[in-house]
């Protein structure tokens, strides 16, 4: 199954995980990745600590826990290529909008896939 079907039909908790420059490393729940037409997966983020680490560490991973019994899912291993901010582009892939929402800068950050695994075990993911 494709990356975009599977997160279009699967229900399930991701977190992204990125680390600064001096390797201190951040986790923090995170949306399924919208997945771009040019194969890249995109992130909407605030400008926060994750948002900060990818500025001096482009490396990141996100790992989905697929709802359900046992433990199924995927490790996804990334690089960041490019990152926009406050576009029509970001606000169109936006699936929440808050009534009280702060306006604070919000960054759409594309990524590269480098290596796909499943939750459990060293096996490539088909």
């Amino acid at each position: 199954m494709a990356l975009k079907e599977y997160f279009e039909n699967t229900k399930g908790t991701g977190i992204l995980a990125t680390a600064d420059s001096d390797g201190k490393v951040d986790a923090a729940v995170y949306a399924r990745p919208n997945i771009m037409e040019d194969g890249s997966l995109a992130f909407i983020m605030r400008d926060r600590l994750t948002h900060h680490n990818l500025q001096s560490n482009s490396h990141a991973t996100y790992l989905f826990v697929e709802h359900g019994p046992g433990y199924k899912g995927k490790r996804l291993y990334l690089t960041k290529v490019r990152e926009e901010q406050d576009t029509k582009l970001l606000e169109s892939l936006r699936k929440r909008q808050y009534i009280d929402e702060k306006e604070e800068a919000k960054f759409l950050v594309f990524f590269k896939l480098t290596k796909e695994l499943p939750l459990i075990g060293g096996g490539q993911s088909t």
